[in-house]
Order: C-alpha cells, then sequence, then structure tokens
C-alpha cells in the first residue's frame, strides 16, 4: 500500500480535523463540502485546493485511522502465531487481535472518546465500496489471516457458518462503538471494559455448538475489569 503523509499542521490540517469531526457526529454521506469549509471557516474551494476532491478527502480519512488498525492486527496475528507454534489459538485471544487495534485507534484518533468511538465505527462500517481500493485489498488479506486462525481453533465449524459468524462479529464490534454514544444507561463502563466483554461475547457466538475446551475459557477476558 502507498505511503500517505498527513499534514502536522496548517490549513490543510485544519480542514483534516474539522471533516473528521463532522464524520464522526453526522455520518460520511450527511458531510457536504460546503459543511466542512463553513465549520473550519475557510474558502468553499479549499478542500478541492488541498485534497482534489471530496472523495479524496473522506479516503485520507479513512486510511488516516484504518490503516494503523490493519497494521496492529498483523502484528497481533504474527505474535498469536508465534506464541501458538502451530496450535491453535484460544479463541478469546484471535478476537482480541480483531478487536483490540480497534480500541486503540479510538483512543489515538484525537477527538473526545464518544465522538472517536463515533468515528472509528462509521469506518468499520464503509467496509467494501466504501474504501479506497488498496486498502480494502490490504483489509481482505488481513481478515483472510483471521479467517485461517479461526478455522483452525475451530475446525469443527463449517467455512461458510465460519464466515457468517465473523460477519456478525464485525457487526457487533460496530456497535460496539457506536454504542459507546450512550453508555451511561448501562452503566458508563471503561472502553476496556467494554472490550472485554465484547471479547467474551464474540467468542461465545464463534464458538456456539463446539464443545468447549476448559483450557480456552481461561483466555484473555480474565484480565478485564467490570
Amino acid at each position: 500500500m502507498r505511503e500517505i503523509k498527513f499534514p502536522e499542521s496548517g490549513p490543510k490540517r485544519h480542514l483534516l480535523d474539522t471533516a473528521e469531526r463532522l464524520f464522526a457526529i453526522r455520518g460520511f454521506e450527511a458531510v457536504s463540502v460546503r459543511d466542512v469549509t463553513r465549520e473550519a471557516a475557510a474558502n468553499v474551494a479549499a478542500v478541492n485546493y488541498h485534497f482534489g476532491s471530496r472523495d479524496l478527502l473522506v479516503a485520507l480519512v479513512i486510511i488516516r485511522h484504518f490503516k494503523p488498525i490493519n497494521e496492529e492486527r498483523l502484528a497481533r496475528i504474527e505474535a498469536l502465531e508465534k506464541k501458538c507454534a502451530g496450535k491453535a489459538a484460544p479463541v478469546e485471544e484471535i478476537v482480541e487481535a480483531l478487536a483490540r487495534p480497534v480500541v486503540g485507534a479510538v483512543r489515538k484518533a484525537g477527538l473526545p472518546e464518544p465522538a472517536a468511538c463515533q468515528l472509528v465505527g462509521r469506518i468499520l462500517a464503509l467496509r467494501g465500496e466504501g474504501f479506497p481500493e488498496d486498502l480494502e485489498l490490504q483489509t481482505q488479506g488481513v481478515i483472510q489471516r483471521f479467517m485461517r486462525l479461526l478455522g483452525k481453533a475451530l475446525p469443527s465449524v463449517p467455512a461458510e457458518e465460519l464466515v457468517w459468524r465473523m460477519h456478525f462479529v464485525t457487526g457487533g464490534m460496530i456497535q460496539m462503538l457506536i454504542g459507546r454514544a450512550g453508555a451511561e444507561s448501562s452503566g458508563a463502563p471503561s472502553i476496556d471494559a467494554t472490550l472485554g466483554r465484547f471479547i467474551r461475547f464474540a467468542a461465545a457466538g464463534l464458538r456456539e455448538g463446539v464443545e468447549a475446551d476448559p483450557a480456552a475459557t481461561r483466555g484473555p477476558q480474565t484480565t478485564f475489569d467490570f
């Protein structure tokens, strides 16, 4: 994937930061170029001048936050494969390798946590048609690595069924983030506590119908404070 340099300061960075805040609050489709320039107190032509088009601005926002997720996921996959040395990895640890980089992206987003959760959740929901092509190809490769790990961990689950279960896990991850905006109604847990609950829930769903391995239940969820 090509290397992209993000502006560290100046009008271009101001427009990028402004667009991210608006995308987090309203969603990608609801925010126009005029909305961004009005909020940034910039000329209406500024987006085209600095980014070429609205689509390229959106792509830059997506790449800025999702590329590090892919990179951390790959690093965690490789660490898990090395740790397990050819044996099946615990399902909880596979789910953690998938989900914890998303929480890391929230923390690095430079926005208040509720807005950062909304932004990263909306980006996850754009997978497929909404992603820049090279980032989508990279992401597909990462997901295939996860599917191989899950196939090894859950050999009795048919491949087609495992694909559907992964779809449901991804949907749950999106809701985990977007639902943080209303977390007060569920006791306002920390994002780490929410992640711990998600790992337990997702691992149970992936493992549904499979006889539990007692050793596998002693996974990373025991390290979360509920």
